[in-house]
């Protein structure tokens, strides 16, 4: 199912991309589509008319219409999708196996109504992840797909519809939800339910342990380090077997209400609790720029005042339900990671690092990419933070560079041309 609107790409100049890049001609059209299981979604659909191939983007979290790639992709001869999942902004909804069903959606539609003859996707930070799930589980058989989400929903994947890529093309692209939430989330929480608490002697925030202001780098020992990755370990082991309790008394209460009905069981097996991930940003990578040394500036993605970042309202995973954490944020149980997923890769992949990224570091992009399986894969390391801004004032812009090797790497594979 898809409406259409047409519209011109005039008054969306100067938001998240450069104004000066967008081509001439471009027209935008949005196309509300219906997943195959009954979900509704949006996609967006930039064009100059006459193109053979469509890079294809979309975030689990976010929706990001303007971004800074659409413009450079246009200007190599392809058309640019950017999907919007079901649930943009918030992991109340959020599970990576249903957001495949989203990202399927405009698969089917771009080959089967806009005729297509080559879909390459394309992930960002962490529409990296999304993306090579998904190149997995296209590649599968349906038999052999995930059947069920880690709280144990049916995922429908076994009976969908999931059009493979031509291509992968990974930029600023992180370890996963799951992976990043272990790395970066604060182990000195004592009480999940008291934010607030600490512990000082593991806390990366504590002079004790060698922290210090901006602009001092932090300085920690390998012994602190390796208590505190064990501790970050700890707290996503007691976050997991809280959401997993979670799942087990609506599953009991399901099953008895199955042989005895009443008005008990109904609520719990309704009741889907909502809770708080509080502290979720303290990767002591950020704070020591001695550990896996780049480019980066002193702070994490959120900025370098650690307080704000921290203890504020906007981080990862900061409300969650027990199966939006175990598929999404939980290292010990989502399928979307890139350990997982990306040796399944078999199509052309290019790779784009920032050598200044504070959520994915040289140590993590080396990882990724010998784990792509793909024989033909392309890396490039561009300078850049997380976005592709340039960390120092004279230096040039990583988006650019980025929107070239990827216009490179499109011509080099015959996906690129065919625009009119």
């Amino acid at each position: 199912m898809s409406g259409t609107i047409a519209t011109t790409t005039a008054g969306l100049r100067g938001t998240q991309w450069n104004p000066e890049r967008l081509p001439d001609g471009v027209s935008m059209s949005v196309h509300p589509l219906r997943t195959e299981d009954g979900s509704s979604v949006t996609g967006y659909l930039f064009r100059s008319g006459g193109e053979r191939s469509v890079v294809c983007a979309m975030h689990p979290r976010e929706l990001m219409v303007a971004s800074y790639l659409v413009p450079e992709v246009l200007r190599g001869g392809c058309a640019m999708w950017m999907m919007g999942g079901r649930s943009p902004g918030n992991d109340l909804r959020l599970e990576h196996e249903t957001a495949l069903l989203d990202l399927a959606a405009g698969q089917r539609f771009l080959r089967e109504q806009m005729g297509f003859e080559h879909c390459v996707l394309q992930g960002t930070s962490g529409g990296g992840p999304l993306a090579v799930f998904y190149a997995q589980q296209s590649s599968r058989p349906a038999e052999a797909r995930i059947k069920r989400s880690p709280a144990g929903k049916p995922t429908g994947l076994d009976t969908a519809t999931l059009p493979p890529p031509d291509g992968v093309i990974l930029v600023s692209a992180h370890l996963g939800q799951g992976k990043l939430m272990l790395n970066c989330i604060d182990p000195a929480v004592i009480d999940e339910a008291d934010p607030l608490s600490s512990d000082d002697t593991i806390s990366a925030f504590s002079p004790i342990n060698g922290y210090r202001r901006a602009p001092q780098s932090s300085s920690y020992t390998p012994d602190f380090l390796v208590r505190y990755r064990a501790a970050q370990l700890a707290r996503v082991e007691r976050i997991d077997a809280f959401a997993r309790a979670q799942v087990a008394r609506r599953a009991e209460a399901r099953k008895r209400l199955k042989e005895t009905p009443g008005r008990a069981d109904a609520i719990l097996a309704a009741y889907s609790p909502i809770f708080q991930v509080w502290r979720t940003d303290a990767d002591p990578r950020c704070f020591d720029l001695s550990l896996d040394p780049s480019d980066r500036a002193y702070g994490t993605l959120w900025g370098a005042n650690q307080v704000a970042s921290n203890y504020g309202s906007v981080g990862f995973g900061r409300v969650c339900t027990p199966e939006s954490w175990l598929s999404n944020w939980s290292a010990l149980s989502s399928n979307a990671s890139m350990e997982a997923c990306a040796p399944d890769l078999r199509v052309p992949t290019l790779m784009i690092e920032y050598t200044g990224d504070n959520s994915v570091f040289p140590a993590d992009a080396e990882e990724i990419f010998g784990w792509i399986g793909a024989s033909g894969k392309t890396r490039h390391r561009i300078h850049g933070n997380h976005h592709g801004q340039a960390i120092r004032p004279d230096a040039p812009s990583g988006q650019l560079e980025a929107g070239a090797r990827i216009r490179d790497w499109l011509e080099a594979q015959r996906f690129a041309g065919g625009g009119a």
